[in-house]
């Protein structure tokens, strides 16, 4: 069985599942940020197949685990292919300024 890190639950690196430990557990796993970015750019809701192509690399096995701990945190549903929650959108908005980090220290090491 399949279970999503959760605040309050012990978690990689947090005994106590302190909410950002959570949450970092969660989308530190192989491939989840992938599946989050890719869900974030469609255009409409993606059929597992659409998913699993728009993702590359990524095995059935891996992908499908990692839609059952995103709808488990509530960040991804399905019902006609697979979405965004609108509380997985708000997390998308807020790595917004994590990425421009990320884009300035990628400029500062060339």
């Amino acid at each position: 069985m399949v279970v999503a890190p959760r605040p309050g639950k012990p978690v990689r690196g947090s005994t106590t599942g302190r909410p950002t430990m959570a949450l970092f557990d969660l989308i530190g796993r192989r491939w989840t940020l992938r599946v989050i970015w890719e869900l974030d750019r469609a255009e409409q809701p993606l059929t597992f197949r659409a998913l699993r192509a728009a993702c590359g690399d990524i095995s059935s096995s891996v992908l499908t685990t990692r839609l059952r701990e995103l709808v488990q945190a509530q960040l991804v549903e399905n019902t006609t292919g697979y979405v965004l929650t609108p509380i997985g959108r708000e997390l998308v908005s807020s790595l917004e300024p994590v990425t421009s980090w990320a884009e300035a220290w990628e400029r500062q090491l060339r």
